[in-house]
């Protein structure tokens, strides 16, 4: 059965996302369970979680690339591999209520499948896939930073979160908390850049720019952190 127009259009405001094919978001979110055999590999969400994993994990490189300029491979590497796994897939379509959407074969359901966090994974994964198709790079781009900001912004495996780390860094010195200042957005209304200005009182404004006003605030904060020497440049 497919999603109600209200029950779709609740949906797709939770993931940022119309699609002007809805089909595709109904095929990533079918369990093979709900489909007779000879139509999993059309009908069910197999294909798309192949594609949506792949999607993740060009975003997140992407993403982590631009925001740790100084960060090695190593570094790199770890910290991506902290974002494209199932926990974080999982935690993600538990947010979005994803699993009340689901569709699942009778027995699947009544085995509790909508919780499974191995399906609540391979859902998510699916839905980043459909909205790449349907979007484009730029609209899995976006949800990807929205949704698994919290792991993305993380910092390197060796430091905290940039904006934590700021926070705590000014209040250890009796500083009101830093602000963040939107300076600019440019580029296409599909494919913005945001420049975010940190102030902090008895410091030099601070400045960088990201696909996102969250990547930018992380940016700013972690460029803000490496010039006074709180953090020191990774080797």
């Amino acid at each position: 059965m497919a999603l109600e127009l209200t029950a779709r259009r609740d949906l797709e405001a939770r993931l940022g996302h119309a699609f002007s094919d809805p089909d595709l978001l109904e095929r990533a979110l079918t369990h093979t369970s709900a489909v007779a055999p000879s139509k999993r590999i059309a009908r069910s969400y197999q294909r798309l979680e192949f594609l949506g994993d792949r999607v993740l994990g060009l975003v997140a490189a992407e993403v982590l690339f631009a925001a740790h300029p100084q960060a090695n491979e190593g570094g790199l590497s770890r910290t991506l591999n902290a974002v494209v796994r199932k926990e974080s897939c999982a935690a993600v379509a538990q947010a979005l209520e994803l699993g009340r959407a689901v569709r699942l074969g009778d027995s699947e359901a009544r085995s509790g499948g909508a919780e499974k966090p191995a399906i609540l994974a391979d859902t998510c994964e699916a839905v980043i896939g459909a909205i790449f198709l349907d979007g484009g790079l730029e609209a899995a781009r976006r949800f990807v930073e929205e949704y698994f900001g919290d792991w993305l912004f993380a910092g390197l495996k060796t430091r905290g979160d940039a904006k934590t780390a700021l926070q705590e860094w000014a209040q250890s010195r009796g500083l009101e908390p830093p602000s963040y200042e939107e300076v600019e957005r440019s580029g296409p209304d599909h494919a913005p850049e945001f420049e975010i200005e940190i102030n902090l009182a008895g410091f030099e404004p601070v400045a960088a720019r990201g696909r996102s006003k969250k990547q930018a605030e992380h940016a700013a904060a972690t460029e803000f952190l490496l010039r006074e020497k709180v953090w020191k440049h990774p080797r």
